[in-house]
């Protein structure tokens, strides 16, 4: 199983104490993906948001900077928000990425958890679908061929356009991002293109349904089964402890889930809350080498097999320290013991 960082480039808190300038952040996000890198990290992934307290807007730049210091890694949008961008420069940044990597990068590809990117580019959220599934198809064209005619109802026309540079994997390495709608599910498995679910609460096992029915669209449209990819991104955090594990964690990410969950109506995060995502069977990975281990093997037993999994540390607001101690025993300790049980 490949094992992987996904950020956000994300500062959530209002205490003073734990600002940095975003040069500072930047500097430091970069310092990780190296880090990563070096420690044996198998992928990295950098989000996309358009609001304030995340520096991801431009991900392929980031991605970009960090392909010129690393070696092996690889590098992922996680999620590219399609709905919102051009198809043709998605592409093209994409493929530049992939050239400056030397083969390295990957997408995937979502609609995004938040609305933002949607009234700042002049989108209607009753498009949300619509322009996903329309963007995705002209992407896919554009993957398989050098030179595209094409229409739309979200962008003009193409007709006979020749669209450069072209990355050096082909196939390129496109994952379908997803929550919970099984419609999503089921598109990602009829285009026969790997799943990237995002389980960031509740419990694993309730996503094996959703899960079967990417499977079953893979096998109705007749596509390869080594096409047949699915990864996870989670919550968590690795400490030296269980006990540290939660003290460092817990209170950076419910002062981020209670931001988040009164724009969407959520209830407060408590600590009991907390304690039940902690659980087997819970979604968070947070713990110390071996919990944390164990719990991957298991999240993986509930969906049926998986062959990623990411963890998203950003949301409990971590010192750069602390992410760094995180990522090597991820890399050292968590990621042997994982694929020893595989």
């Amino acid at each position: 199983m490949e094992i992987g960082i996904d950020s956000f480039a994300a500062m959530f808190s209002s205490r003073p104490q734990q600002l940095l300038s975003d040069q500072d952040a930047v500097e430091q996000l970069l310092a990780r993906m190296k880090f990563a890198d070096e420690v044996g990290i198998d992928v990295f992934g950098i989000g996309e948001h358009h609001r304030k307290g995340f520096l991801d807007s431009a991900p392929f730049e980031l991605l970009s900077a960090a392909a010129a210091i690393t070696q092996r890694m690889r590098l992922t949008t996680a999620v590219t928000v399609l709905s919102a961008a051009d198809p043709v420069r998605v592409f093209q940044s994409y493929a530049t990425l992939d050239l400056i990597s030397k083969g390295r990068a990957e997408m995937v590809l979502g609609r995004g958890s938040f609305i933002d990117a949607y009234p700042l580019f002049g989108l209607h959220l009753e498009d949300y679908d619509d322009l996903f599934v329309e963007k995705l198809d002209l992407l896919m064209k554009i993957m398989q061929s050098e030179e595209i005619t094409w229409r739309g109802r979200f962008r003009p026309a193409l007709q006979q356009q020749s669209i450069y540079p072209r990355p050096v994997q082909d196939p390129a390495p496109v994952w379908i991002g997803v929550g919970g709608t099984p419609e999503s599910f089921v598109r990602a498995g009829t285009l026969g293109l790997p799943l990237m679910v995002a389980i960031i609460g509740g419990e694993t096992h309730h996503f094996k349904p959703l899960v079967d029915l990417y499977r079953e669209a893979v096998k109705r449209a007749g596509h390869a089964p080594e096409k047949l990819k699915i990864g996870m991104h989670s919550l968590g955090y690795v400490a030296e402890t269980r006990e540290q594990a939660i003290e460092e964690f817990y209170p950076g990410y419910a002062e981020a889930m209670n931001k988040i969950g009164r724009e969407r109506g959520w209830s407060p995060m408590t600590r009991s809350r907390f304690e039940a995502q902690m659980g087997p069977r819970g979604a968070l990975l947070v713990g110390d080498p071996e919990e944390v281990a164990q719990k991957i093997v298991r999240h993986s037993q509930a969906l049926g097999g998986i062959s990623r999994l990411t963890f998203q540390m950003d949301t409990a607001e971590l010192t750069h320290e602390k992410l760094l101690n995180a990522i090597h025993l991820i890399a050292t300790r968590v990621k042997p013991l994982v694929n020893l049980s595989a």
